[in-house]
């Protein structure tokens, strides 16, 4: 008989070539970042205060507080990847594992945020593999959906005692009814799957995996990081002047958030910006003061978040050298 042979050790030569990295998509982050930037300046522009006035309320101490609550959002955010990544027995330490996290926020404008699946794949040692990630990046969305839809309730509510959803368009009523029916279907699936009368291939059973470790931790950490964006949004309405509950302000952002991601469009964009501008006219804003809270808002909860991802991304590709695109 034929003796087996030895499998070559993982880096070895002799193994099989590696997976090619993904490309960092540098032109068409910057074209977003730019195309952004001067939709959100026009429109204060023109239908609001000027740019360097809205800007400098970021200065504020409302502006400052909401800032530091949607940094300890994607931080809360960071240790509910920490853990799942462990769950695939990728160990880091904390700050390593924040940094790692908040440089997959560079490819945030992207159609759904999928770009953001490539964090496990671009690390320089054990990158996961694609249906590895999938599986991570599913069950963040998973996580994310479930406790925006429960943030939504105070919005509902408070939709409901103004008659603003009986005034509705039959169409936008059929929309939220489709929209109730699919969550519970939802829900269905996921008990399904619980209890084993149900299976998933490939990465999405693998996303329901994810679920199942440590769901109390990170159901506490996903609702707690939209929770402090909800209070960043309450505290950036009350330095413009509109005076909007703690809860309904938090609601709102959900229902905007939401709305952003059936539009499929990168991060949201006019989606989000049209619901949560909608919202706080119905309220009884102005319209340009709701744009303004809305560009406000968007850059301390999205652009941020961007702002950042770079800053790591940078870092840790050409200092730390734990990502790798090559």
């Amino acid at each position: 008989m034929t003796a087996d042979r030895p499998r070559p050790a993982p880096g070895a030569s002799g193994a099989s070539p590696s997976r090619p990295r993904p490309r960092l998509p540098v032109k068409q982050l910057l074209l977003v970042l730019g195309l952004v930037a001067t939709v959100y300046a026009a429109a204060l522009l023109v239908w609001g205060d000027s740019p360097r006035t809205s800007l400098a309320r970021l200065w504020s101490l409302n502006g400052l507080q909401a800032a530091s609550l949607c940094l300890l959002s994607y931080g809360l955010r960071g240790l509910r990847w920490r853990f799942w990544m462990a769950h695939y027995a990728r160990h880091f330490g904390l700050l390593q594992g924040l940094r790692l996290y908040l440089a997959g926020y560079a490819f945030t404008p992207t159609p759904g945020n999928v770009g953001e699946a490539v964090r496990g794949l671009v690390l320089a040692r054990e990158p996961l593999s694609v249906r590895q990630s999938l599986a991570l990046f599913g069950a963040e969305r998973l996580a994310d959906l479930l406790c925006l839809l429960l943030l939504c309730l105070p919005a509902a509510a408070w939709a409901w005692e103004q008659g603003v959803i009986q005034r509705m368009p039959v169409w936008v009523a059929w929309l939220l009814l489709g929209g109730a029916v699919a969550a519970m279907l939802a829900a269905v699936v996921l008990f399904r799957l619980r209890q084993g009368g149900l299976r998933l291939p490939g990465w999405l059973q693998d996303a329901w995996t994810c679920l199942r470790v440590r769901p109390l931790a990170w159901f506490s950490l996903t609702l707690a990081a939209w929770s402090a964006q909800g209070v960043a949004v309450w505290l950036v309405c009350s330095d413009m002047g509109l005076s909007l509950g703690l809860a309904t302000a938090t609601g709102f952002y959900a229902v905007a958030m939401v709305g952003g991601a059936l539009s499929a469009l990168p991060a949201g964009l006019g989606g989000t910006e049209a619901v949560l501008t909608g919202l706080l006219v119905a309220y009884g804003a102005a319209a340009g003061s709701a744009l303004g809270m809305t560009v406000m808002v968007r850059l301390l909860t999205l652009w941020l978040a961007v702002a950042t991802g770079l800053l790591a991304l940078l870092y840790s590709a050409a200092i730390a050298r734990d990502i790798s695109f090559r």
